[in-house]
């Protein structure tokens, strides 16, 4: 059986759990000494104090917000999702942004974002001159129209 080893690189770091059996995230905290005030508009980059290793290439861990401190207090994170590659072994920092108008606090210990295990393809890569046809083509943003019926069938 695969196993996500986690070691702490500070003593006051808290091991990430599974809020319940269900959760698919494992929650990531502060491991900061102090409180931390956001106003709206600022970034900060988060330790928690730990750091992982992921058991094989075939996985990633991939960092995202937690719902409730982005829909209720504005905190989501810089880059939309964090990637954790299976080779590296430094401490995990969680890049945050207080999206909303009012100033928030990060609490020492405070759960922050949290980090979901998931398979990744590692298939080799071909450089090729040309790509194969498809129905969509080069078509882009927008493309296949908006919600509904496909573009297609849709009056104008």
């Amino acid at each position: 059986m695969e196993v996500l080893k986690i070691k702490k690189v500070s003593p006051q770091a808290i091991v990430p759990q599974r809020a319940t059996e269900g959760s698919a995230g494992l929650d990531l905290c502060a491991c900061i000494d102090a409180p931390l005030t956001l106003a709206g508009g600022d970034t900060a980059l988060i330790p928690t104090g730990i750091a992982i290793e992921i058991p094989s290439c075939g996985y990633g861990a991939f960092v995202f917000p937690r719902s409730g401190l982005s829909i209720k207090h504005g905190i989501g994170l810089l880059n939309s999702v964090g990637v954790i590659d299976s080779d590296y072994r430094g401490e995990i920092k969680v890049g945050v942004i207080n999206q909303m108008k009012e100033p928030y606090t990060i609490q020492p210990n405070e759960r922050i974002a949290q980090m979901i295990l998931m398979p990744v393809s590692t298939m080799p890569i071909e450089e090729v001159a040309e790509l194969s046809d498809t129905e969509r083509g080069n078509g882009g943003f927008g493309s296949t129209g908006r919600g509904g019926a496909p573009a297609e069938s849709r009056e104008n």
